[in-house]
C-alpha cells in the first residue's frame, strides 16, 4: 500500500516519484488535490508521509500538530510526517536550496565560506509565494546583505519588476521562486516583466538588466534549463535550475520519513541518474555527419527514445524533403521543423538527430537546450559527400558553402564537440558513458 505522496494541484510533469524510487526505501506517488480536497485529505491522515508543493506549502500549516522551528520561521512546509496519528511539518526546501546555491557558487569547503556565499551582497527573490519565504531564509543564512522580493503587483512589501530594475541595478544574485518558465510554459522568463515598455527583444532584455549579477538560481527544474537560466548562462554567469535542489530536499525528506541517513554519495548518484534520464541528447552537425546513425546506436545504449527530425517531417508531410523544398520552399520546411522542435522540447529522455540547418534559427537552439545537451558531431569537410536527398547539399560546391557558413553556428550552439571522424559505434559508446 502506497503511503508516501507528493500533494499539489498540478503534478503532471513532476519527477518526484522517480526520484524517491532512486532512494529505494518506499513506494511514492503523486496525489493531485483541488483546494477543497486538501483539508479532508490531511484530516483523514491515511498516509505515512507527504511532500507538499505549489500551491499548498502554507495552506497545510493549520492542519499540523507540530511545526519544526525552521519551518515555522519560514512560514512554509514542504514535508509532513505522520507519527502515531500526529502530523509534523518541516521545510527541507531550505537545505536543498542552500546546498544548490553553494554548489552553483563554487564556494570554499569551510563552513564559514559556505555561510558567506552572498558576502553581504544584494539578492533579488522573484515571487512572493511559499518558496520565496524559503529563499529569504536561505539568503540570510548565506550572508546576504539585503534581500528584496519582486512581483508583478508589488504587493505584500515586494517591489515590482520595473522598480527592481530602476532602483536595484546593483543586485548580485537572483533567485527565481515563480513558476514562470515551468513546463508547459517554456517560453516564459520572469525578467520579461521587468524592462521598460519600449524594450521587447530577449537579447536587449538580458543585456541591460542587472549588469552586476554574479549568479542566478531558478527553482524550476522542469525544464532542466529555463529561459532565465539559458539567458544568464549566455552572459557567462553561473546559473542553474532546481533539479539539484529537488534531489537534496528529497534526500532530507527521505531521512525524515525513514529515520535513516542518506549519504552525499547516494544523493549525488541520484542527481546524476535523474538528470541523465531527463536530459535529451541532441545531435547537431552537417548533413552526412552521421547524426542518424550515431543517434540510433545511442538510443539503443541509453534506453532513450529516438527521433530523427528530417524523417519525422517527411512522415508528417507525406512527401520527401526535396519535394517540400520544390513545392513550398525552404521557409515552409523550416517552419515545419520549428513546430516539431517546439513539441519535442517539452519532453525529456530522447535522442534527437537534427537536420543540418536546424541551428540556423536561434529559437530552435534555445528550445532544444531547455531539456537537452547539444552535441556537435564535427566531421571534416573532406569526409562529407553531397547527396540528392539534401536540396541544399546536393553538390560539392553547395556542401562547401554550407560548411563554411554553418560551422561557427554549430560551435556556438554546442555544449559538447566530438570528432565525428571516429567510428559511429565508438561515438555512441562515448556519449552513453557520460
Amino acid at each position: 500500500m502506497v503511503s508516501y505522496y507528493l500533494v499539489g494541484e498540478h503534478l503532471a510533469h513532476s519527477c518526484s516519484p522517480e526520484l524517491h524510487r532512486l532512494f529505494g526505501r518506499y513506494d511514492y506517488e503523486l496525489r493531485e488535490l483541488r483546494p477543497e480536497e486538501l483539508g479532508p485529505f490531511l484530516e483523514a491522515r491515511s498516509f505515512s508521509g507527504l511532500n507538499v508543493t505549489i500551491p499548498y506549502k502554507q495552506a497545510v500549516i493549520p492542519y499540523l500538530d507540530f511545526l519544526d522551528e525552521q519551518a515555522a520561521a519560514i512560514g512554509a512546509v514542504n514535508t509532513i510526517v505522520n507519527r502515531d496519528g500526529k502530523l509534523w511539518g518541516y521545510n527541507t526546501d531550505f537545505d536543498g536550496m542552500a546546498d544548490a546555491i553553494r554548489k552553483l557558487s563554487q564556494s570554499g569547503p569551510t563552513d564559514a565560506a559556505k555561510r558567506s556565499v552572498f558576502s553581504g551582497q544584494k539578492v533579488l527573490i522573484l515571487g512572493t509565494g511559499g518558496t520565496s519565504r524559503t529563499a529569504l531564509a536561505v539568503s540570510k543564512a548565506l550572508g546576504a546583505g539585503e534581500t528584496l522580493r519582486v512581483s508583478r503587483t508589488g504587493k505584500d512589501g515586494a517591489c515590482t519588476y520595473r522598480e527592481a530594475v530602476a532602483q536595484h541595478p546593483d543586485a548580485a544574485w537572483i533567485i527565481n521562486c515563480t513558476p514562470a518558465g515551468m513546463n508547459p510554459h517554456l517560453e516564459e522568463n520572469p525578467l520579461f516583466f521587468a524592462p521598460p515598455q519600449n524594450c521587447h527583444s530577449e537579447r536587449s532584455e538580458e543585456s541591460v538588466l542587472f549588469p552586476h549579477l554574479q549568479g542566478v538560481f531558478d527553482c524550476v527544474y522542469n525544464p532542466l534549463r529555463t529561459r532565465l537560466v539559458l539567458a544568464s548562462q549566455k552572459r557567462g554567469l553561473p546559473a542553474d535550475g532546481g533539479l539539484y535542489m529537488l534531489v537534496k530536499q528529497a534526500a532530507h525528506a527521505c531521512e525524515l520519513f525513514t529515520g535513516e541517513s542518506v549519504t552525499e554519495a547516494q544523493t549525488e548518484q541520484a542527481y546524476k541518474t535523474l538528470r541523465r534520464r531527463q536530459e535529451n541528447l541532441v545531435l547537431i552537425g552537417m548533413p552526412g555527419a552521421g547524426k542518424t546513425t550515431v543517434g540510433r546506436l545511442l538510443a539503443a545504449k541509453t534506453g532513450k527514445s529516438f527521433v530523427d527530425l528530417d524523417e519525422e517531417i517527411v512522415q508528417r508531410a507525406g512527401k520527401s524533403i526535396p519535394a517540400i523544398f520544390a513545392e513550398s520552399g525552404e521557409a515552409v520546411f523550416r517552419d515545419m521543423e520549428s513546430d516539431l522542435i517546439q513539441a519535442l522540447s517539452e519532453k525529456g529522455g530522447q535522442v534527437i538527430a537534427t537536420g543540418g540547418g536546424t541551428i540556423l534559427r536561434e529559437e530552435n537552439v534555445t528550445r532544444l537546450q531547455q531539456n537537452g545537451r547539444l552535441i556537435f558531431l564535427d566531421r571534416p569537410l573532406a569526409a562529407l559527400r553531397p547527396t540528392a536527398d539534401r536540396p541544399l547539399g546536393d553538390t560539392t560546391e553547395k556542401l562547401q558553402q554550407l560548411y563554411e557558413t554553418r560551422y561557427p553556428a554549430y560551435l556556438a550552439a554546442a555544449d559538447l564537440v566530438l570528432d565525428a571522424s571516429l567510428h559511429s559505434e565508438q561515438l555512441a559508446e562515448m556519449l552513453a558513458a557520460q
